[in-house]
Order: structure tokens, then sequence, then C-alpha cells
């Protein structure tokens, strides 16, 4: 049974940092993208960021691009999403996505690309 298990999310002030990670079980993602997404009250479910399967590629949202830094530890089968300078507009409930399929070079920003879900993880931010 795959597993994907958020955890780093709390509550930080406007300008401060956080580290989300995701681990992986059940399976290995070490030749699979995966991403992060974030949904906040009443607004739909957005893509934050991804690494493609070799973690040669990353690609981000306008609004993270330059903030926030994915990265992977594939013997970890662990995905790591670094938040810098923090904002309010950055609250939500962060879910990290895996993709099933190996090898995929395609684009990585929706939703359906991905396969596994996490529970999520919440982030405040305060002002």
């Amino acid at each position: 049974q795959v597993q994907l298990v958020e955890s780093g999310g709390g509550l930080v002030q406007a300008g401060g940092s956080l580290r989300l990670s995701c681990a992986a079980s059940g399976r290995s993602f070490s030749t699979s993208a995966m991403g992060w997404f974030r949904q906040a009250p009443g607004k739909e479910r957005e893509f934050v960021a991804a690494i493609n399967w070799s973690g040669s590629s990353t690609y981000y949202a306008d609004s993270t691009k330059g903030r926030f830094t994915i990265s992977r530890d594939k013997g970890k089968n662990t995905v790591y999403l670094q938040m810098n300078s923090l904002k309010p507009e950055d609250t939500a409930v962060y879910y990290c996505a895996a993709d099933r399929r190996s090898y995929y070079g395609g684009r990585l920003y929706g939703a359906d690309e991905y396969d596994y879900w996490g529970q999520g993880t919440q982030v405040t931010v305060s002002s």
C-alpha cells in the first residue's frame, strides 16, 4: 500500500521559513516525478512545485518561484519543500503528490498528472 506522509507544517510569522517533508512508502518513487500542491480555505487546490524523476528539472508556480525550493532524496524516498520569505497568502494545507509513471518527461503542473496523494500538512503564516 502506497503512503505519502507530509510533515513540517506549522505556524510561522511572515518572512519566516519552513521545510516540509514528504516520506513515501509502499513503493520506490526514485524514477517518478513528485510534486507539492496547496489548498487554501474556499479555494481550489493549486500547483506549488514539482521535480522530475531524475531531479534534474524543477517547476514552480509564479507565486512561489524564487522563494520555494523543491528537492528530493531518492535514497530516503522523500521529497522536500523549503519555503522562505513566507507570506500570509501562503497559508494553506500543503499536499505531497507522486506520479505512478516512470521516466515521464512531460509537464507536471496539473493535479491529474499525479496518482498518489498525502493527507496534507497545515501551513499558517501570520502577518
